[in-house]
């Protein structure tokens, strides 16, 4: 880097050039002015060379001092270009290294990935794992969208990517990827805006491929620390990325991302208000998908749903709603044996998505056989009351309900690994998608991970931050799929109704082309949204609609309310 100065010319004959060679420095700018007020000659540095100044004490004292003023400033602000230069070699390196050429079997692409890992503490070698992929067309121009999956434990990859609204999606039997039409960061159907530089990221450390270096820090997992550590890799990836600090940045996720989504948006946001510029995000919006918001409705409606929908008998629905008060805290005997006789029907059939099978393929090692029971894989978390309960965790994932092993098996190859400069540590256990502990624990904390054995912190209810962020003027759109018995459409509109906002637009059917894709209630300052036949992973059971709701989501609009081909 070098820079060719002219200062202004003052009164009299004489103008000043001064180049500054390669490695030149401030306080050599300033031998150069003082040797050339002198009539001397610049100094030398480095591999350039520097020419001889004229003399200038015929100048004026006022002159030269404005002279020297203006070379002053021209010089300040050369070395910050000079310094913004270096970050930009840094981060262009950075981003060099984390740039994916390729993985094994997969499609052929029109548009850039990157992977790695970006570190968010350095003293206790904690590291996130993300995969970014840029936007077909005109990547520069469009927004950044981050997707957070839940558990706690579950990783965004596994599910996000290879399995709902990623570019390329795992198959049975077959050691290649496969493109997917629907991916949010393709625009594949013409849909306007439906296209997005995507990013997941696998996080709290002990999720997927992302690590920690300090043992200790898997016991102090909770919220505040899943926030804090998604936060400040956001800040991190950013410096690594900076071309795309300005872009619009939205976040979106599913199930306990109900508390991820809104609690790292609080981050942002109180960070925004109160942080340098430096710090500052372009943040827009959030969206969430039969999200975890608040325990009480969550499971009041949960139970709702099951005799809605025929799961249940008369006897058990009732025997739940009298034995158990959904208080959140000392569940008595009574409550815990009829929720036992609920639970015992959802090991029959999918709790996820009502009306698609379950697992029987016996490959594969990731899923157990519970009880007799058909293959299940596991997602998502359980509200504290229902915790204890292995019925909760179970989790076949959707049309081909057995594609969890097909990631497993995809993930854990070395050489896609490598691709994906992922493992980089060699940690001590297989990736998987949710790391579950055994199904014979009982304790009041079984989560969805066997690295992560305590979750310190879980908020009862989201929804004071959810008014926060509606009340900071950002776009909130909630929606969910209809056959989901985990956190159902019920759970999430009494969830909402808690919030007592004013609807703008009554409850109405939207369409997804020639058919309707759902229901649509617009709030002032929130827009729910229902989608029809889709379990809790939406884009994976109804990619086509979940495709025509992002696009809805980034531009702003409401959902189309007639049909269009």
């Amino acid at each position: 880097m070098f820079c060719l100065l002219k200062a202004p010319s003052p009164p009299g004959p004489v103008s000043l050039y001064i180049y500054s060679p390669p490695g030149a420095d401030v306080t050599t700018h300033q031998q150069a002015a003082a040797s050339a007020e002198r009539g001397g000659a610049a100094p030398g540095r480095g591999s350039g060379s520097h020419r001889a100044f004229p003399a200038v004490t015929t100048m004026a004292p006022a002159a030269r001092s404005l002279l020297l003023l203006a070379l002053a400033l021209s010089l300040a602000a050369c070395s910050a270009v000079s310094a913004a230069a270096q970050v930009d070699a840094v981060a262009a390196a950075q981003q060099a290294a984390d740039r994916v050429a390729g993985l094994p079997g997969q499609p052929p692409v029109g548009f850039a990935q990157y992977a790695g890992y970006v570190t968010v503490n350095e003293t206790h070698g904690r590291a996130l794992f993300y995969w970014f992929f840029e936007a077909t067309a005109a990547p520069d121009k469009k927004p950044l969208v981050l997707w957070l999956n839940g558990g706690p434990g579950c990783s965004s990859i596994g599910y996000g990517e290879a399995e709902e609204l990623g570019p390329f999606l795992v198959q049975k039997g077959k050691p290649e990827l496969k493109w997917n039409n629907y991916s949010w960061n393709t625009g594949m159907h013409a849909l306007q805006n439906a296209e997005a530089n995507l990013m997941f990221l696998e996080s709290p450390v002990g999720v997927g491929f992302s690590y920690t270096n300090t043992s200790s820090d898997l016991m102090k997992l909770g919220d505040k620390i899943t926030a804090d550590d998604a936060y400040v890799f956001l800040l991190n990836w950013f410096k690594r990325f900076p071309q795309y600090k300005s872009h619009d940045f939205y976040i979106a996720g599913e199930s306990y991302a109900g508390h991820y989504v809104p609690q790292l948006s609080e981050k942002i946001f109180d960070g925004n208000m109160a942080g340098p510029k430096e710090s500052y995000i372009n943040f827009k919006g959030l969206m969430v998908g039969n999200a975890l918001m608040d325990d009480e409705t969550d499971q009041t409606g949960m139970i709702d749903y099951a005799w809605d929908h025929a799961v249940i008998s008369d006897r058990v629905y009732a025997d739940v709603k009298a034995r158990c008060n959904f208080s959140m805290v000392n569940v008595t005997d009574a409550c815990s044996a009829a929720l036992q006789e609920y639970f015992a029907v959802y090991r029959l059939i999918d709790m996820y998505s009502l009306y698609t099978p379950v697992c029987t393929d016996g490959s594969g090692s990731s899923a157990a056989a519970r009880g007799g029971h058909r293959k299940v894989a596991v997602h998502g978390a359980a509200p504290r009351i229902f915790s204890k309960y292995r019925g909760w965790i179970m989790k076949p994932a959707g049309y081909d309900p057995c594609t969890a092993e097909y990631a497993e098996a995809y993930f854990n190859r070395p050489d896609v690994q490598a691709a994906l400069h992922a493992n980089v540590t060699k940690i001590g256990y297989n990736w998987t998608h949710c790391r579950f502990q055994s199904t014979d624990q009982q304790g009041p904390d079984v989560l969805c991970s066997d690295v992560i054995s305590i979750w310190n912190d879980a908020a009862f209810s989201t929804l004071p931050i959810i008014r926060k962020l509606i009340a900071g003027g950002l776009r909130v759109w909630v929606f969910s799929g209809d056959t989901d018995g985990r956190i159902p459409v019920t759970a999430t509109r009494l969830t909402l109704n808690k919030l007592g906002l004013k609807t703008v637009q009554e409850w109405t059917p939207w369409y997804d082309h020639l058919q309707v894709g759902g229901w649509t209630i617009v709030y002032e300052g929130l827009t729910f949204v229902t989608i029809r036949g889709a379990g809790h992973e939406v884009p994976m059971h109804a990619p086509g609609q979940a495709l025509t709701l992002f696009s809805n989501f980034l531009a702003g609009t409401k959902m189309p309310p007639t049909a269009f081909p």
